[in-house]
C-alpha cells in the first residue's frame, strides 16, 4: 500500500514558494510572491520588463509543478504574469509590498518580494522611518509595550510622566490599551476626564466626523513641581450629559478598516488620533515635549502601529521567564523575515520588570543573557570581510537589549492608584523606579 505524502503546512508552503520564486528571479523577471489571507500562495512575475525571458512553456511549468508542490496552499493560479492584468502597476506598486526576504544574488536576476495579506498585524511588517524634523520641531514619541501584561507598565507610565514633568517638560500620556485601560485611569479621575476618549475618535474618523472633539485633560491624579505639565488622553472619556456612553459598540467597531475610497484604515485614524491629541495640548497650552504611548500588550494591531509607525523609542517591558522570550523572539524573527530588522532595532530597549532586590545581580545576568540571545535576530551577523555590523556585545549598557531594572516593591501590590494619593513619592517607590527613570528619562530627552 502507497503511503500518501505528508501534506504541505503553512510555514512549509512558503518556503516553497521562494524556491519558485528564485528560479523565476534567475529568468530576469521580478517576483511578486502573493500570499492571501488563508495562506494560499501565488508568484506575480513582472514580465513587461524586455529582460524577463519567460517562455509560455516555462510558466505553464511553474504553474503545474506549484499546484503540486504547495496542494492546499496553491491559488488556483499560482503564477501570474504582469502582461495578463488589467492594472498591473496597483498590483507591483503596492505600497503593502514588503522588502526583498530573499534579494537577488547574482547580475542580471530580477527581485523578490513578499505581499503578504492578513486580517490583522500587518504593521509589524512596515516599519516607518524616524521623522528627520529636528527635535524641536515636534514632540518626542515613547511607546511602553510589554509582550505579557502584568509586568507594572500602566504604573511605570505613571511613575516617568511624573518624572518628565518634574523636569519642566510638557507631558501628554495617551493611553492606547482600549480593552483594559491603564494609565488614563491612574492619572484622571472621572469628574475630571475629557467628554470623548481615544476610542471616540476612531469611530468618529471612520466616518469622517473627528473634528473639535474634546480629547485631553490635565492629569488630577499626580502632583508635579516646577513649570511641567502632565496631560492625559484616557481611552475613554466621560460621555455625553445627555445621553449614554456606549464604550463596548464602539470597541466592537474600532478595529475595522472602512470599505469606502479613499477612507483612513485604522493605522493612519490611530496616528491621526495621538496627532489630533498633541494638538489639543498645543492649543491649550504648549506643544508637548514627551509623548508617552501606554500600549496595548501583545502582538496587537495597536501595538503594532504604536511601534512600527508613531514611535521613536519603544520600551518593552518583560520578566526573565520562557513566556517572554518566546513572544519577543517571535516578534523579533517577524521583523527579520520582512526586512524591517534595520529599522527598528536601534529604536528598542529592553526593560526588566519588577526584579527581586534580593538577587538583583544575579536576574540581571540572566535577564541581559537571554535579551541578548533574543535580540541577536535582529543583530548583524559580523564577518572578517564586514566587521562593521551592529552587533553590540551582551555586556554592552547601552545596547537594545541591555535592561533597565525596576525593582519590586510590595507597596505596590493590589495598589489603587485613584484613592492612594501620593503614593508615587513614596521613599520605597522612588527607589524600585528610580534607576528606570533616570535612564528613560535620558533617552528620551537626550536620545542617548
Amino acid at each position: 500500500m502507497t503511503v500518501p505524502p505528508a501534506p504541505v503546512r503553512f510555514d512549509q508552503a512558503q518556503q516553497l514558494a521562494m524556491d519558485f520564486a528564485r528560479e523565476a528571479a534567475g529568468q530576469g523577471a521580478d517576483v511578486l510572491v502573493v500570499r492571501d489571507i488563508l495562506g494560499r500562495l501565488s508568484l506575480a512575475l513582472d514580465d513587461r520588463e524586455p529582460g524577463a525571458s519567460l517562455s509560455a512553456e516555462t510558466v505553464a511549468y511553474w504553474r503545474t509543478r506549484m499546484a503540486e508542490k504547495l496542494g492546499s496552499y496553491a491559488m488556483q493560479n499560482p503564477v501570474i504574469l504582469a502582461s495578463e492584468l488589467f492594472v498591473a502597476d496597483q498590483v507591483f506598486d503596492s505600497p503593502r509590498i514588503l522588502p526583498a526576504p530573499i534579494p537577488a544574488s547574482e547580475p542580471g536576476q530580477g527581485r523578490i518580494r513578499l505581499l503578504n495579506n492578513t486580517v490583522v498585524g500587518e504593521d509589524w511588517a512596515h516599519v516607518m522611518p524616524l521623522q528627520s524634523d529636528e527635535p524641536a520641531s515636534r514632540s518626542t514619541r515613547t511607546a511602553l509595550y510589554g509582550f505579557k501584561g502584568g509586568v507594572g507598565r500602566s504604573t511605570a507610565t505613571y511613575m516617568l510622566a511624573q518624572h518628565l514633568a518634574d523636569q519642566d517638560l510638557c507631558v501628554l500620556v495617551v493611553d492606547l490599551d482600549l480593552e483594559s485601560p491603564g494609565s488614563g485611569p491612574l492619572l484622571l479621575s472621572g469628574k475630571q476626564l475629557p467628554e470623548y476618549g481615544l476610542i471616540d475618535y476612531l469611530v468618529e474618523a471612520a466616518v469622517g466626523n473627528a473634528e473639535n472633539l474634546d480629547l485631553v485633560a490635565r492629569a488630577s491624579q499626580v502632583t508635579t513641581v516646577g513649570n511641567g505639565e502632565l496631560w492625559v488622553a484616557p481611552a475613554a472619556g466621560r460621555g455625553p450629559t445627555d445621553g449614554p456612553y456606549t464604550y463596548i459598540d464602539k470597541l466592537n467597531r474600532v478595529y475595522a478598516d472602512t470599505p469606502s475610497a479613499g477612507a483612513p484604515g485604522f493605522a493612519e485614524r490611530l496616528e491621526a488620533a495621538v496627532t489630533a491629541c498633541e494638538e489639543a495640548v498645543q492649543r491649550r497650552s504648549r506643544r508637548p515635549d514627551a509623548v508617552l504611548l501606554d500600549s496595548r500588550a501583545g502582538i496587537h494591531d495597536i501595538a503594532a502601529v504604536t511601534i512600527s509607525r508613531l514611535a521613536d523609542l519603544t520600551l518593552l517591558f518583560g520578566s526573565d521567564n520562557g513566556q517572554t522570550w518566546a513572544g519577543y523572539r517571535n516578534l523579533f524573527t517577524a521583523w527579520n523575515a520582512s526586512g524591517q530588522a534595520t529599522a527598528i532595532r536601534e529604536r528598542l530597549r529592553m526593560v526588566a520588570a519588577m526584579v527581586p532586590d534580593t538577587r538583583r545581580v544575579e536576574y540581571l545576568e540572566a535577564f541581559r543573557e537571554h535579551a541578548w540571545e533574543c535580540f541577536s535576530v535582529l543583530y548583524d551577523d559580523q564577518t572578517a570581510e564586514d566587521p562593521t555590523g551592529f552587533n553590540p556585545a551582551p555586556e554592552d549598557i547601552a545596547a537594545p537589549h541591555a535592561p533597565i531594572p525596576i525593582l519590586f516593591s510590595m507597596e505596590l501590590v493590589g495598589l489603587d492608584g485613584a484613592s492612594a494619593r501620593g503614593w508615587s513619592n513614596q521613599t520605597l517607590v522612588r527607589a524600585a523606579y528610580g534607576e528606570f527613570l533616570d535612564t528613560a528619562s535620558r533617552l528620551i530627552v537626550e536620545g542617548s
